[in-house]
């Protein structure tokens, strides 16, 4: 996979992104007490499929159990990969939505973001979290350019997010995208000793800062997917598909 992208690639990924923000738009005004998240789940995929994309999650996975569904819906404590089902929001709960697409969907290229949002009226805690997360998300955005090394950006969104009391997330990161899901790079939200990965002009990243307000230690549940926090702390999540310019980024998924 060529890790640098061309002028037309872009412009497609730019196309799929558009499109994809626009589904999960329509599906954070779906997303509210009383909801499944079975609900959701069939929202998103009807609104891919009628755009000529193609769910990137579905049917996803390695040696263990794929998954099931297109959106990956994860609650309070619950980090990301949650999968979607009779789970019905109620007030209070915070939600983190993930969502990739294909498109077009033959030979099509990947786009991918998230959000979280706020289901009724929540906690102090939980809005200073969201607030934090979606900032952290703004670092990364704020400082991608040709010539940075993603280490160093990495490094202040830590310090951001821990200056206001909470984690970041360490086993989980960001990536590459576009010809796949996933591609190199690896992006952590943290520092990396001997991380050093300098940004080039023409690079795709998805850059997602996954924050927890009690510890960053996580696990994975018996259904092989989704991961929680072993404190049960609730965590926020937010994603963005971008693309590195001549002068900064341009963001793909808005």
């Amino acid at each position: 996979m060529a890790l640098l992208k061309s002028s037309q690639e872009i412009e497609i990924l730019k196309t799929g992104g558009k499109i994809l923000s626009e589904i999960l738009k329509l599906v954070v005004e779906k997303a509210k007490a009383g909801v499944t998240t079975e609900e959701l789940d069939e929202l998103a995929e009807k609104l891919i499929l009628e755009k000529g994309g193609e769910p990137s999650f579905k049917g996803y996975g390695g040696n263990g159990p794929v998954y099931p569904a297109t959106l990956c819906t994860s609650i309070n404590e619950q980090v990301v990969h949650g999968i979607p089902g009779s789970t019905i929001l109620k007030g209070g709960d915070i939600l983190s939505l993930d969502i990739g697409m294909r498109y077009p969907k033959k030979n099509g290229l990947f786009t991918d973001m998230a959000i979280t949002v706020a289901i009724g009226k929540i906690g102090k805690i939980e809005k200073k979290l969201i607030k934090v997360t979606r900032k952290a998300l703004e670092v990364w955005l704020n400082k991608i350019k040709p010539g940075v090394d993603l280490n160093d950006i990495a490094k202040q969104v830590q310090e951001y997010v821990e200056s206001n009391g909470f984690s970041v997330i360490r086993e989980l990161a960001g990536h590459g995208v576009g010809h796949a899901v996933h591609e190199p790079p690896m992006i952590p939200n943290y520092y990396s000793p001997n991380g050093e990965f300098i940004l080039k002009e023409g690079m795709v990243l998805a850059l997602e800062p996954m924050v927890s307000a009690g510890d960053y230690h996580i696990k994975t549940l018996a259904d092989g997917w989704t991961v929680v926090t072993v404190d049960k702390s609730v965590c926020a999540h937010f994603e963005h598909t971008v693309a590195v310019t001549k002068n900064g980024c341009e963001v793909l998924t808005k």
